[in-house]
């Protein structure tokens, strides 16, 4: 593997300042631990939809009886929560002074996404974000806001509802073994990473330190060439946004984050209606936040695809929702949701990189 000397390292002086590290490849056990993730999720994904398949002629059934304006509204629901999205780029862009359009901010999120799914999930999500935001004539500190603070407010909602989903769920005795010890590992490292930023806002150069060794250890084991100027440039954006929160002004964002998540949640309460089986503001919250923040945390897999629509099928069904009905409902809402807005969000990509 070959590293460039990037500025902020001590490097060697050289004439033409090409600077190169050989690394030896790592050992068998560290090319094996690349894919250990990816086959962990995965095989909790195959143990959840599996029990589901057998429901298949069922779920056929229900989508011939599928009442087609609840779907048409759940595709208007979806469209708003993206509009919203352009909003909320918007409002946090408003904190230092800056603005962008609606629409624009809206067709950032979407092709942000879509880059997001194929490199780097939330990283490359927030880099594409700044780069599109910056190209717009926005200045330096208002695109790192607009890349990093829509995810900080979208996570701790996530966060918010899934806690409380778990909470529910075990005192009602509804999580297998494998959910209980598979979501308290996302909320054990969600609480390490909470934990890990509030110290390095005390300590910046040594948390800068460790997110560069940490990023440079998991480019070698996947024998991707490691460029430490990205990752000093996410953590600056990232501890940026958060004195901005600390000054103040993040309320309203806040609020059109939870608008924008709520439409979210509402297209897949507009499925329920469609396939005939309303269920209850507890119920579709409980089976909401839970998968998403699931998939968020299943990086290795682009876009939590298979992991979120396991989780959530396992979940509506562990709550009593029929299986075939439950299938349908979460794989529709998911084309809305996540499929459609990424096929969308490529040709948006496209077109801003030309432009």
């Amino acid at each position: 593997m070959e590293i460039n000397g990037q500025e902020g390292l001590q490097m060697p002086e050289n004439k033409d300042k090409n600077y190169k590290i050989l690394v030896s490849s790592p050992p068998f056990v560290l090319k094996a631990g690349r894919y250990l993730p990816t086959l962990i999720f995965l095989g909790l994904a195959v143990h959840l939809i599996l029990p589901q398949l057998a429901s298949v002629e069922s779920s056929l059934q229900v989508i011939r009886t599928m009442a087609l304006w609840a779907v048409l509204l759940a595709a208007v629901a979806e469209i708003i929560s993206y509009i919203g999205y352009g909003y909320l780029i918007n409002s946090v862009l408003a904190i230092v002074d800056q603005q962008l359009s609606v629409l624009k901010g809206a067709g950032i999120t979407l092709a942000a996404a879509s880059m997001g799914m194929l490199a780097g999930g939330t990283l490359g999500n927030a880099a594409a974000t700044y780069s599109w935001v910056r190209k717009s004539g926005v200045s330096a500190e208002g695109s790192g806001l607009a890349g990093t603070l829509p995810t900080i407010f979208n996570n701790a909602i996530l966060t918010l509802l899934a806690a409380a989903g778990i909470v529910h769920l075990l005192l009602v005795h509804e999580l297998s073994t494998i959910q209980f010890y598979a979501f308290l590992l996302i909320l054990g490292i969600l609480s390490l990473g909470v934990a890990a930023v509030s110290w390095g806002k005390s300590h910046r150069s040594r948390f800068t330190a460790v997110a560069l060794r940490i990023s440079a250890s998991f480019a070698g084991l996947r024998h991707k060439p490691y460029i430490p100027t990205s990752t000093e440039n996410s953590v600056n954006r990232l501890f940026a946004a958060l004195d901005i929160l600390h000054e103040g002004g993040w309320q309203f964002p806040a609020l059109l984050a939870a608008f924008s998540i709520g439409f979210d949640a509402l297209t897949l309460y507009l499925f329920f209606i469609a396939a005939g089986h309303p269920v209850g503001l507890e119920v579709l919250l409980i089976g909401y936040g839970l998968p998403l923040l699931f998939g968020k945390m299943a990086f290795v897999i682009p876009g939590g695809v298979g992991v979120v629509e396991s989780t959530m099928i396992a979940l509506y069904t562990g709550l009593g929702v029929p299986g075939s009905l439950a299938v349908v409902v979460v794989l529709g809402y998911r084309v809305f949701s996540f499929w459609i807005p990424t096929l969308v969000g490529f040709p948006i990509a496209f077109y801003l990189q030309r432009t």
